[in-house]
């Protein structure tokens, strides 16, 4: 996992892109209570946040984040 900030409000967490359609991100409580777009949300109901998003697209497409080329299954 690499560690990925937010161009929103500079929150950082933890992000891992399996595919193009999957990524997985791990939010630390500290992360979670930093997020502009969690405070404004009800965080149970908020899924993901838009600026972390664009943020996770633009390290991918500067090569600072790189999507697994994994093929086939993990034993």
């Amino acid at each position: 996992m690499e560690r990925i900030s937010c161009q929103g409000c500079g929150t950082c967490v933890l992000v891992e892109k399996f595919s193009v359609q999957h990524t997985s991100v791990q939010w630390s409580a500290v992360a979670v209570a930093a997020c502009g777009e969690f405070a404004r949300a009800d965080s149970a109901r908020v899924r993901t946040c838009i600026a972390l998003r664009h943020s996770i697209d633009a390290a991918v497409a500067i090569g600072a984040l790189e999507v697994s080329t994994r093929d086939g299954d993990v034993p």
